[in-house]
């Protein structure tokens, strides 16, 4: 997981340059799409419909971006984004799998404390000032907040016309929200696959709660490390792996020869030759839904 210091020198290193190479490798488009104040816009000639939404959770109101293809109804999947939150590069992300063939609910996950954007991009998050803003909002974030809100998410893509409600739900996330994605299958029968890339804070020593014991037989599971975190942390993927096979999980556990960051296009550790080979086991997993 990103580290304040490291955040620090991210920022320093990126503000000059806003990692305009990458994005316009990956993202050009959602990165210069016209944004409307109250949601995302979507590029001219676009198949993908978005809107933004609004929906209870029994800790307030969740707001979030959904995407579909127009006239399709398609698998749902819970997009948690990093710790920079909902901003154009995850827009892209969201609008490339919903080209996929998913229905895909970009969730806000500081919704507790405040509403849709609050960074450009990474640049923006860590040279001014992002992670003191977001430290308070992180602190909600428990175990039980996470079951919460999967839960609530879940249960709103079923209400969804574009949803289909007869195949699985998947759940992936970023970052710190790379948890969140081992933890929300548990929650109900429909979210069977949960894909954590460059996630923190996945192995915690001692406590029962933490995200790799609650990997279950009746779920599929994607975890991609990166070379970084792993030095940093090297029994984690030990422990995943003899997690998973505890409970007889189908997991694929990988270290990639990559730094933390290294699948979002706005990330100063954005690799796209890797970042493509993720989102290939991505599709690969959620095929399964």
């Amino acid at each position: 997981m990103c580290r304040e210091s490291e955040v620090w020198n991210w920022g320093r290193a990126v503000m000059t340059r806003r990692q305009m190479g990458a994005i316009g490798a990956v993202g050009a488009v959602a990165a210069c799409a016209p944004m409307a104040s109250d949601g995302p816009a979507a590029p001219a000639g676009s198949r993908v419909v978005e809107r933004g939404v609004l929906f209870a959770t029994p800790d307030g109101t969740l707001d979030g971006e959904f995407y579909h293809r127009r006239g399709a109804r398609a698998p749902g999947v819970i997009l948690w984004p990093d710790i920079a939150g909902i901003r154009p590069a995850k827009r892209q992300m969201a609008r490339r799998l919903a080209e996929a063939g998913y229905a895909v609910l970009l969730a806000n996950p500081y919704y507790r404390d405040v509403r849709g954007q609050q960074f450009a991009d990474f640049a923006d998050f860590a040279g001014n000032g992002g992670w003191d803003k977001v430290t308070p909002w992180r602190g909600r974030f428990t175990a039980d907040t996470v079951l919460t809100d999967a839960r609530a998410i879940a249960g709103w893509l079923r209400r969804q016309n574009e949803v289909d409600t007869a195949r699985g739900i998947g759940a992936q996330g970023y970052c710190m929200t790379g948890s969140f994605a081992l933890v929300a299958p548990a929650v109900t029968p429909e979210l069977s696959a949960g894909a954590s890339f460059h996630g923190g804070g996945l192995v915690k020593a001692g406590d029962p709660k933490s995200p790799h014991r609650t990997m279950e037989a009746s779920n599929r599971y994607l975890i991609a490390i990166a070379r970084n975190d792993d030095a940093k942390a090297p029994g984690d993927k030990d422990a995943l792996r003899d997690a998973a096979a505890a409970v007889g999980a189908p997991a694929e556990i990988e270290v990639y020869p990559a730094d933390h960051g290294w699948c979002v296009p706005d990330s100063p550790s954005y690799d796209q030759a890797e970042a493509e080979r993720a989102w290939a086991r991505l599709l690969a997993l959620y095929s399964t839904l």
